[in-house]
């Protein structure tokens, strides 16, 4: 594991323990709908159908989507198990995950 890598899984396990993410596809999806998501991570090992939906409404919403790590770390992180996608309802911590993934948002 690379040291970006781990900054980021150590943010967004912040997130976690601050109440200020939306972890699982249901939970995440609610949360980008209803605006509350400043950010979509989505598991590099996730599913095709997962990564079209979420990549397709968090354009659609205006959520900066990216790929990032794979879903035993990106559960293990949060203290979970698997998790395919998570969203941070915090801007500031949103900001944060962007700019140490290398700032790639993934909207198409």
């Amino acid at each position: 594991m690379q040291a970006d890598e781990r900054k980021v899984l150590n943010l967004l396990g912040l997130a976690q323990k601050a109440g200020k993410a939306a972890c699982g596809g249901f939970s995440a999806e609610q949360a980008v709908k209803s605006g509350q998501a400043k950010i979509a991570v989505i598991a590099t090992d996730a599913s095709a159908n997962t990564k079209i939906k979420f990549h397709n409404m968090c354009q659609w919403y205006h959520v900066p989507a990216i790929e990032f790590s794979e879903k035993a770390s990106l559960g293990h992180c949060l203290g979970k198990e698997d998790k395919a996608v998570m969203a941070v309802t915090d801007a500031g911590l949103a900001d944060a995950v962007l700019k140490a993934a290398g700032g790639v948002d993934t909207r198409r």
